[in-house]
């Protein structure tokens, strides 16, 4: 998933890094402002203990599948509505059903309703996110999902793992330059295809890891561990206006939506580091209140905090540093809109041993 702020490609330097400052005794990491969970899933297969956390419910359906979700799934509460699904060996099956889903006849729900051309065509605002097939196959596949979960025939893990699936594979497949604060006019190729159901991936290990759906400042004073990792937003962009789409698809909850856009109400979802009179406050209320021996802050040179603010913020708990590392900027439409020049930006991992 194109996702802003995506570490997926400085997944290395984090690491390497890290192990620069943290002791070997390390078991708990803390992946607070977890996105498409990407930090919390590395650090899962390097054998931590994962806490992650998001605001965002897109976020926690992904973080359920790629960090909570850590065995098999065995889908045998689907036995009796698909027969066939009994001669699918146990790891198979999740591909099985995915392919299962995929063949579902499409329906014109919300999501055809309020997000693609066919479905928009005579209101006041018309909108095309997805192409009508691919809306009304996203509406059939959900509406499957969420009817199984209700009748019990699927479990949590199996629920979020079907949800984060379809997640990454409509949005492969959206209409939009990247994220979802605006469509294109004409439907664009990756667009017009048709979607499948694409397996999310699963990563198997012994450990049992903690996902919550939070804001990050109240949780903190409730988890604790040995490393913590921050990726809060840099800038006024809130992550629910970007990514509205996917939070309705993951509750598909029928929200009253308004706009070109097609917005669903975000109040209670707005993010205090995307305010510059208040990320400064927000952001010492988190660090005084971290119960982990190492914190690091992962924050680029064009953030609303300052180098020295946060260098006088993290002092406060121990010895401070930090790392750098330069990288391509995100890119959400054509650069001949963009108000950047620089095509890269430089990336500070900050970080504290807590004294």
């Amino acid at each position: 998933m194109n996702y802003i702020g995506s570490k997926l490609s400085l997944l290395n330097f984090l690491e390497e890094s890290m192990n620069k400052v943290v002791d070997k005794n390390c078991r708990v990491f803390g992946d607070l402002f977890a996105g498409t969970g990407a930090v919390g899933a590395y650090f899962k297969k390097k054998g931590y203990n994962i806490i992650t956390n998001d605001i965002q419910y897109y976020s926690y359906v992904l973080n359920q599948q790629y960090v909570a979700n850590h065995k098999t799934l065995e889908f045998y509460g689907l036995k009796k509505e698909i027969p066939s699904l009994e001669k699918i060996k146990t790891k198979e099956r999740k591909d099985f059903i995915c392919n299962y889903l995929s063949g579902l006849k499409g329906i014109k729900g919300f999501i055809y309703k309020n997000y693609c051309h066919g479905g928009t065509k005579n209101e006041e605002f018309q909108r095309q996110y997805f192409s009508d097939e691919n809306g009304t196959r996203c509406d059939a596949i959900r509406q499957k999902i969420e009817e199984w979960k209700i009748a019990n025939k699927i479990n949590d893990n199996e629920y979020y793992f079907l949800l984060s699936s379809l997640l990454e594979s409509i949005d492969k497949h959206a209409n939009t330059a990247s994220v979802y604060g605006a469509f294109l006019k004409q439907l664009k190729k990756s667009a017009s295809k048709p979607f499948t159901l694409k397996p999310a991936e699963l990563i198997l290990n012994d450990q049992k890891h903690k996902v919550f759906n939070e804001d990050t400042n109240k949780l903190i004073k409730n988890v604790e561990g040995d490393i913590l990792y921050l990726d809060p937003p840099y800038n006024q962009r809130q992550y629910s206006t970007n990514y509205h789409l996917l939070e309705t698809i993951a509750k598909y909850d029928d929200p009253k939506v308004y706009g070109k856009t097609g917005l669903r109400n975000y109040e209670n979802q707005k993010s205090l580091y995307c305010s510059r009179p208040q990320v400064k406050k927000a952001f010492q209320d988190l660090i005084m209140n971290a119960r982990f021996k190492y914190i690091f802050l992962s924050y680029n040179n064009e953030g609303l905090m300052s180098h020295e603010d946060i260098k006088k913020i993290m002092s406060k708990r121990g010895k401070y540093g930090y790392f750098t590392k330069e990288y391509n900027r995100f890119k959400a439409d054509k650069d001949a809109n963009r108000k950047h020049t620089a095509s890269k930006t430089l990336e500070y991992l900050h970080y504290v041993v807590c004294s």
